[in-house]
């Protein structure tokens, strides 16, 4: 079938807005991997994180200066909610995430991580009392199930400490979904990009305070290495994913880009095989199926 001038140029949209979600999906992924090839460098979760804003403020910093001269002046009230949202969202999610990565493996915290979505509609469905529908449930039951997969065969091999990380990195799902329950209000008011530079200069600040509140200053003098991973972590695994998806959504709708993002866990297993050494083992990659296929549902239940 020919298609005309008009459906060729809404196809290459779609298609470049797809690839964009994709892009952006794999590199927010290699988050783990990064921080995971830092951490070898005896590196702790504070450190890491403080170097990761250290270097991504100035570009949100920038952003939110931009934004605050074309914006309209914000209430206290708001100032109040996006301070909250930062430190909820960004530092206490990124926080946990960082320090459960020191416990398991990178693909199984991106799958604990993936179930976002699902704590979103579980906090809902408990506080707001919205109704939750059968293939929800359904989309639910088949996600955790794989998730539990994963965990065990895992367990077998690291104990206590994969069901510390576990619970840790489960905090920062929790805390993530918490962030996106609140911000729907103030992201139609203010706008995507305005939310996320000024939340993520709130983190940045909270995350370098905590350095060097609980760390000697002499902790920022690292091997060479750990300052060039920082930078990948901050520029390529944080400000570019951030940015990326909001084109994506702007291109393809934020459902579309929320599906593309299924790839996810998905490339950080395989990245972490490639970098990292860590197995690909039968069970992960059922796991991980169906973690995948649980999201799949949740996702289209929301079109």
């Amino acid at each position: 079938m020919n298609l005309t001038h008009h459906q060729l140029r809404d196809r290459r949209h779609y298609l470049i807005g797809l690839a964009i979600a994709i892009f952006a999906a794999v590199l927010f992924s290699a988050k783990a991997i990064v921080a995971k090839l830092i951490y070898r460098y005896q590196v702790d979760a504070v450190t890491l994180i403080a170097f990761r804003m250290l270097f991504s403020l100035p570009i949100f910093a920038i952003i939110a200066l931009w934004q605050a001269r074309n914006g309209s002046r914000l209430s206290w009230l708001d100032r109040g909610r996006l301070i909250g949202l930062g430190l909820v969202g960004y530092y206490l999610s990124s926080f946990l995430d960082f320090l459960g990565l020191q416990y398991i493996t990178a693909g199984l915290e991106r799958l604990i991580l993936f179930l976002t979505p699902s704590f979103v509609l579980l906090i809902s469905a408990v506080f707001l009392k919205r109704k939750v529908s059968t293939i929800e449930w359904a989309a639910l039951g088949v996600s955790y199930l794989g998730i539990v997969l994963v965990f065990l065969h895992d367990l077998k091999f690291g104990g206590d400490q994969v069901m510390l990380g576990s619970v840790l990195v489960l905090g920062a799902a929790i805390a993530y979904a918490m962030y996106l329950i609140q911000s729907g209000q103030l992201v139609m008011r203010l706008g995507s990009l305005r939310l996320v530079s000024y939340a993520m200069c709130v983190s940045s600040v909270a995350c370098i305070t905590q350095f060097f509140v609980l760390r000697p200053v002499s902790m920022l003098v690292q091997p060479h290495e750990v300052y060039w991973l920082s930078l990948v972590n901050a520029i390529f695994c944080t400000v570019f994913p951030v940015f990326l998806t909001m084109f994506a959504v702007q291109r393809i709708g934020a459902a579309t880009t929320s599906q593309a993002g299924m790839i996810g866990p998905v490339s950080t297993l395989f990245l972490g095989t490639f970098f990292l050494a860590e197995p690909v083992t039968g069970w992960q990659l059922a796991g991980t199926a169906l973690v995948l296929t649980g999201m799949y549902l949740l996702s289209k239940k929301k079109d």
